[in-house]
């Protein structure tokens, strides 16, 4: 019987080793959740950050876009073709009576 209650202590041993191993892989796994939840969190915050930021650009770009359209609107005599920026031959003027609403593009033939 001897041999039996060392089996059995063995056995013990063993068994709380291994559940102790158990617990403390339970425990990284826990934590690591914990910092993959807060990352995703920061993430989705980010995009709603980012979607507030594009909306105000799409605004920006659909306002200006109908400023252009109705730039669009003169005669077609006055329309030249439009430079590309950068090279000089793009150039914006606004005229003194119409404001902002009579920005127009010329091209310069230089």
């Amino acid at each position: 019987m001897a041999n039996n209650e060392d089996d059995t202590s063995f056995f013990e041993k063993e068994r709380d080793r291994l559940t102790a191993e158990i617990s403390s892989g339970f425990e990284e796994l826990l934590s690591s959740s914990n910092n993959l939840n807060r990352k995703l969190e920061e993430v989705l915050g980010m995009t709603r950050e980012y979607e507030t930021i594009a909306s105000l650009w799409q605004s920006f770009h659909e306002l200006m876009r109908g400023h252009r359209d109705e730039g669009d609107v003169s005669s077609e005599a006055e329309q030249q073709p439009h430079g590309l920026p950068g090279t000089g031959g793009h150039v914006l003027t606004v005229s003194k009576s119409g404001g902002l609403g009579a920005v127009r593009e010329e091209q310069h033939n230089s």
